[in-house]
């Protein structure tokens, strides 16, 4: 039996709680659930891009709860704590001079929004993601919350799809 199989056809609160590694915000994991089964895992990946895409933003600040600043090392063993150190493992490799830039880049970033910077860490190297932080810093907040919800959203969908394949 596939994973995607055992998402379709397990019960539905042991459904809720993997898709909860994924995003935290309550709201998506029922909503995924409620749409199974999925006849594959590129629709279960749509729908759950859909669902973080729609999710209000109190939803959104629930979800980015569970993530860590960019450049930090998460720690314990959760899925998500695992998920985040995969996904941000090119942070690892960077320069003193890029981390510091990091680490600076956040604590602005946390004073102006008030909340942590949400990027989809994975595939971007340290510089890339630099250069993200310090363009976003111009955002209003309108349009920067529209972009950490964009951002939610793919990162996500990438973690449904390791869910599932």
């Amino acid at each position: 039996m596939s994973a995607l199989d055992d998402l379709n056809a397990g019960p539905a609160d042991r459904a809720v709680q993997l898709l909860r590694s994924c995003n935290a915000a309550p709201r998506f994991a029922a909503e995924v659930v409620a749409g199974r089964p999925y006849p594959d895992v590129d629709a279960l990946v749509a729908r759950a891009d859909e669902v973080a895409r729609g999710l209000p933003w109190a939803e959104v600040e629930l979800a980015l709860a569970g993530h860590p600043r960019i450049g930090e090392r998460p720690e314990g063993s959760s899925p998500e704590a695992a998920a985040s150190r995969r996904e941000q493992s090119a942070v690892g490799g960077a320069d003193d001079a890029t981390r510091a830039a990091l680490a600076e880049g956040n604590r602005a970033y946390e004073e102006r929004f008030d909340r942590v910077f949400l990027v989809r860490a994975a595939g971007r190297s340290a510089e890339e993601l630099l250069a993200e932080l310090r363009r976003r810093l111009s955002n209003d907040e309108a349009a920067e919350r529209a972009e950490v919800t964009a951002q939610l959203a793919e990162i996500t969908a990438l973690r449904v799809r390791g869910l599932v394949s």
